[in-house]
């Protein structure tokens, strides 16, 4: 009986570029490999949205070989990776021990089992579509973004209530503009930072736009302008949980593909807000 070989990190890269293709991230990222020997036995692999000291050391505590992240640690550039920074310690350490870095990040946005899908199917928003299919001929399955609606229309307070139910809890919790009986069934939502596509027409034609990292000068303009026009209300909730519920589904499609290979999920907060002093 031939002995089977073991999985390598280059084994399980290819299969990460099979569930999310680089051919999906945007020009500007830094997937992909970042630290590691690609042809190292893989028995574990952990997974987190940061890399960070703590999700590192957890990796390597629990005996990965290989951490997979969504954000990039090094997605801006760096001139050094000495351990009295922050970047440099997480390499360092998970060098020491044994374990690889990995991120998977607008690539794994974009499939239609990336971060917004999942935040989608766990609001319950029926035939779903990224942004650009929204209106188009041709449907898309691929893409930034969702836009859906609600089998049953919903008020905005009841809706920013599911997403406080569903999303893990942090200290800036759901932030909401908009008045609370509003009226929602169509859903346009984009896991992670989105104020980029606030003027999409797929979110304008929305009832709420759902997103994070929304800064006081693009919000104003869209909360004004939505009283002005009758536009659609806006929720912004943390951007570490929004895309912290796409790991399971990651998990578990990594899990299916490489049979023996122990794949977990990283329960720590990353999310860099501790605490909330209400006024």
């Amino acid at each position: 009986m031939a002995r089977k070989e073991p999985v390598t990190v280059s084994d399980a890269i290819g299969v990460a570029e099979r569930l999310w293709p680089t051919s999906g991230a945007e020009e500007w990222d830094a997937i992909g490999l970042l630290a590691g020997d690609r042809n190292a036995p893989v028995e574990h692999i952990h997974l987190a949205v940061d890399a960070v000291p703590e999700t590192a050391e957890e990796a390597v505590e629990l005996g990965a070989q290989l951490l997979l992240v969504h954000h990039p640690l090094l997605l801006r550039g760096v001139t050094s990776v000495s351990e009295d920074h922050f970047k440099g310690a997480v390499v360092s350490r998970l060098i020491r021990g044994g374990c690889a870095l990995y991120a998977a990040h607008t690539n794994a946005d974009a499939v239609d089992t990336g971060t917004s899908a999942v935040l989608a199917a766990r609001l319950g928003l029926v035939d779903a579509i990224p942004f650009q299919g929204a209106g188009g001929v041709e449907r898309a399955d691929s893409g930034i973004g969702r836009v859906g609606r609600l089998a049953t229309p919903t008020t905005l307070g009841a809706l920013a209530r599911t997403l406080a139910d569903v999303l893990p809890p942090t200290a800036s919790g759901i932030r909401v503009s908009g008045a609370f009986e509003q009226t929602i069934q169509t859903v346009a939502l984009c896991a992670g930072a989105g104020d980029n596509y606030l003027d999409d027409p797929a979110v304008q034609a929305a009832d709420v736009y759902v997103t994070s990292d929304l800064r006081h000068h693009p919000a104003s303009a869209f909360r004004e302008n939505a009283k002005l026009r009758g536009g659609p209300a806006l929720i912004d909730v943390s951007h570490w949980a929004s895309e912290w519920l796409w790991l399971d589904t990651a998990a578990a499609e990594l899990r299916g593909a490489l049979e023996g290979v122990t794949v977990t999920v990283s329960d720590l907060r990353t999310d860099p807000w501790d605490f909330t002093v209400v006024q």
